[in-house]
């Protein structure tokens, strides 16, 4: 049975399910809110700015869908346990993300919430068939951090490496060190704003949006959606590889200003017209194919009309299950008192001794906009030097007072290969530091190049007196440690030292080797355990 605007024109408002209704949203509220204001943070940002227009997306798919269903009869009986056991599996996740206070949790609890509110409402035969416009609001999520570091290095350098094709298929000489662009007479940065992220997550939106309206075999929709994140990374290789050849033809002002915002404007119009070309050419591939008017489902008659019919919604027991459900977590939530994080007292990094036995330190401050990516609260970046040595030891920490909203380690083994370091090899080592706090622990072992340039890497993540070498494991920790202890702060400690020239990989890691013995035992003061 169809449902046709005669029937919807006869709907008449229910007060009492629209009160209930209302009151489950208002009760899950407090429950949410970390999240809903990350949600604010994160929609300011370049990468996230189409996160508002997502629900409105999501809305409109589900009206799409309820013209075609017919209106819920109060007296027809309807399974909605499934979508309060839903809804509560929603709650539960976000009272966790609220205990160990990371907003990204408690936002995907929210998108299952909604699920459950759908399934509850609707019932589960019909609500789960009204579960894609549900699954749309993921696209106005913000990345893990973590994930978000990762993807953008990594985009960075495979956008690098396509522009770079282009420009050499222009004829023009280039070379690239990381994610640096060398033309001779200009140098120009793929940044992390020239990753791609900032079209990327729109486009895997605005694809899956166009999967649905797509009248055509399944096939074709998942094409159109797969296609959507090769298609952004091409493209914008392409605008960076079209930059660079700007910039050798005319000059640096190319690379600057309103003309490289306007291309990333036609970049991302030409994606979407590329989603356009596809659709049409899969059509094609179709016995009987249609034109694009009626391949792309873009009808929004009867929207107003759908649109009341939440004003229906019947008082069942399910629906007011959910709202006392939410109500009583809501109020539980809201009147128990916070756990108020610890604050470990720790020396700042500003009083570590220049001075280290027979090493002597100068500080250096790393550049601005490093210091904004890094976002550490307190960091040392120190090169110290002896007497009878014959080459340098870097020490570099950075520190973090919590590690759950937003701030986070970023891996050097995700950050070298931008600076164009290459990485010859990197394991987990277990070292031995006598006389010393830390004794035998074990550490990440690199080795890297960048020209003549060879340098060894120990590095480990210093996590509430643990030491560790995988970083997921460590972003496991700061979960449990939180919801144990209180406590997320946590550091990143780096030692490197330069393989000189006629030197052995084992003289050079003796060196740093016999630095860190005389300075291990400085650190719980600086990163507590």
């Amino acid at each position: 049975m169809t449902f046709s605007v005669k029937q919807s024109a006869s709907l008449s408002v229910n007060p009492i399910g629209m009160g209930w209704f209302f009151l489950m949203v208002a009760a899950a509220v407090p429950i949410f809110w970390i999240g809903l204001v990350s949600l604010g943070h994160a929609w300011i940002t370049p990468e996230y700015s189409h996160g508002p227009l997502i629900p409105l997306i999501s809305l409109y798919l589900f009206l799409r869908e309820l013209r075609h269903a017919a209106p819920i009869n109060p007296l027809t009986p309807v399974n909605r346990v499934p979508g309060n056991i839903v809804m509560a599996l929603g709650l539960t996740v976000a009272i966790f993300g609220n205990l160990i206070r990371i907003p990204d949790v408690v936002t995907y609890a929210l998108i299952i919430w909604v699920g459950g509110v759908v399934l509850t409402v609707m019932g589960w035969d019909r609500g789960r068939q009204h579960q894609l416009p549900v699954l749309h609001l993921i696209f106005m999520l913000p990345l893990p951090q973590f994930v978000f570091w990762h993807m953008t290095i990594l985009l960075q350098l495979l956008s690098s490496n396509i522009g770079v094709w282009f420009v050499e298929l222009m004829g023009i000489p280039v070379f690239l060190e990381g994610n640096v662009i060398d033309l001779g007479v200009y140098k120009l940065q793929v940044a992390e704003a020239c990753s791609g992220l900032r079209y990327l997550f729109p486009i895997l939106s605005f694809s899956y949006l166009f999967g649905i309206l797509y009248r055509g075999p399944f096939w074709h929709k998942a094409v159109l959606f797969l296609m959507a994140a090769p298609l952004t990374v091409l493209m914008n290789s392409f605008r960076i590889g079209m930059i660079a050849v700007l910039v050798n033809s005319y000059g640096i002002g190319q690379a600057e200003g309103f003309l490289h915002f306007f291309e990333g404007w036609v970049i991302f119009g030409a994606c979407i017209g590329l989603l356009f070309l596809a659709a049409m050419a899969l059509q094609r591939m179709t016995k009987d194919p249609k034109p694009l008017s009626e391949t792309i489902d873009l009808d929004v008659t009867g929207f107003g009309l759908q649109f009341r019919r939440f004003t229906g919604i019947p008082a069942s027991r399910g629906l007011i299950f959910g709202a006392l459900l939410s109500l009583t977590v809501g109020l539980a939530f809201a009147l128990s008192p916070e756990q108020a994080p610890q604050n470990v007292p720790r020396e700042s990094f500003s009083h570590f001794p220049r001075d280290v036995g027979k090493w002597s330190g100068s500080m250096q401050s790393l550049e601005p906009s490093v210091e904004k990516v890094l976002n550490a609260s307190d960091y040392i970046n120190a090169t110290y030097v002896a007497a009878g040595e014959t080459g340098y030891v870097n020490f570099f920490s950075a520190w973090y007072a919590k590690q759950t909203e937003g701030s986070g380690i970023h891996s050097p083994a995700v950050c070298l290969p931008v600076g164009g370091w290459e990485m010859f090899s990197l394991e987990p080592t277990t070292i031995t530091i006598p006389n010393t706090v830390y004794g035998t622990f074990q550490v990440n072992r690199a080795v890297i190049q960048k020209g003549l340039s060879k340098q060894i890497v120990y590095y480990w993540f210093e996590q509430r007196g643990k030491r560790m070498t995988n970083d997921y494991a460590a972003k496991v920790s700061v979960v449990w440690d939180s919801l144990m202890m209180g406590r997320s702060d946590g550091a990143l400690v780096r030692f490197v030292t330069a393989i000189e020239e006629g030197e052995t990989e084992a003289a050079a890691e003796a060196r740093m080797q016999r630095f860190m013995a005389d300075i291990l035992n400085r650190l719980p003061k600086y990163i507590p355990e």
